[in-house]
């Protein structure tokens, strides 16, 4: 940060990004296109994008929705099912903008009712993604209800993830939205080729944010909120400047509606504030020379891709967040609804 309280970083990425589809993808993507170069969108639609062909015409649909003159490029990801063919990666990797395939536990998260049973009914797919050099992304907890919530990314770790790497030594992981102490010694002491993704909520709340005053449902998201100890140690791994970390926000809208019911959906909105509470987050933590790394550089890398020209100013200058957006029919509340938020985005330039 300069004397000014101004940080610029080189145009940043969202390796994870709920955009859904319709009118909210209109009502949201405009957020991410202020804000971010490049966003790799999750394909937990319903039904679920499942092939290159159901990939590209959702790609289509979202830059129908990015507003006229911001450069802003959608890169796309595969829902991965006990039956999607292994023929399916050589089709993806054609496409150009296809990085991986979503691995998604039945049952784990939001529209997850269609993902895999059984690790090993994929294991010719993971072969297959060895050869072509996509990306295995990872919604990393298990769903067997005996275990309790929030130790079923620790369990996954030890039952699934772990094995997997090493039985595909040459598979590119990326472990997304940890939230562990247990993830994030994973991560920094795994072999070559996996890294994560880190949401700012993980990085800015506890799991005591689910309980400020009462039941907050708008703090709900999965993986859930996890302890102190836990944010402490993503925080002191970001800060740490390790290029196996980078930046997704899991950014994933649903209507006021949905979210504050008898069975809350879980996501949490920040696609509207994301970058600027990224920004607060690496302040508190003392890290702000780290945050173009983690935003801009780390992500690219791992995924072989150039990074950003431009650039995005950021000011240390307050500003009230909205009680909410309009989202289709509905609402839509985002992190911060009727709150502060100390950085403000200043500018966005293009080479």
């Amino acid at each position: 940060m300069n004397a000014s309280g101004a940080v610029t970083l080189r145009r940043p990425d969202d390796f994870h990004l709920h955009v859904r589809d319709g009118e909210a993808l209109a009502a949201v993507v405009p957020f991410s296109a202020a804000r971010f170069a490049r966003a790799l969108i999750m394909p937990n639609l319903r039904p679920p994008v499942r092939t290159t062909a159901e990939a590209l015409a959702y790609r289509q649909r979202i830059l129908a929705a990015v507003p006229a003159g911001a450069p802003f490029t959608p890169l796309m990801s595969l829902y991965l099912t006990d039956q999607t063919p292994a023929e399916e990666a050589e089709r993806a990797r054609e496409s150009g903008c296809i990085l991986g395939f979503k691995l998604y536990p039945a049952g784990a998260t939001t529209h997850s009712d269609a993902g895999v049973t059984d690790i090993r009914a994929v294991y010719g797919l993971l072969e297959r993604l060895q050869e072509t050099g996509l990306a295995l992304q990872v919604h990393g907890e298990v769903t067997d209800p005996r275990v309790d919530v929030f130790d079923r990314e620790a369990r996954f770790i030890d039952t699934v993830l772990a094995p997997l790497a090493e039985r595909f030594a040459r598979l590119r992981i990326v472990f997304e939205h940890i939230t562990t102490r247990a993830a994030v010694e994973f991560v920094l002491g795994a072999r070559e080729g996996i890294a994560a993704t880190v949401t700012p909520q993980h990085l800015l709340m506890n799991r005591n944010a689910l309980f400020a005053g009462g039941i907050r449902p708008h703090h709900y998201c999965l993986p859930v909120l996890k302890s102190e100890a836990d944010r402490e140690a993503l925080c002191a791994a970001v800060r740490g400047g390790s290029p196996r970390l980078f930046l997704g926000t899991d950014s994933a809208p649903h209507a006021r509606s949905a979210k504050e019911s008898a069975c809350g959906c879980a996501g949490i909105f920040s696609a509207h504030a994301a970058l600027e509470l990224y920004a607060e987050a690496f302040e508190a933590m003392g890290a702000l020379d780290r945050l173009e790394a983690f935003a801009a550089h780390h992500g690219a890398d791992f995924y072989g891709l150039p990074r950003n020209g431009g650039r995005v100013r950021l000011v240390k200058t307050a500003w009230d967040v909205p009680p909410s957006y309009p989202f289709g029919a509905g609402e839509l509340i985002g992190l911060r609804a009727g709150e502060r938020i100390g950085w403000r985005i200043a500018a966005v330039e293009e080479t």
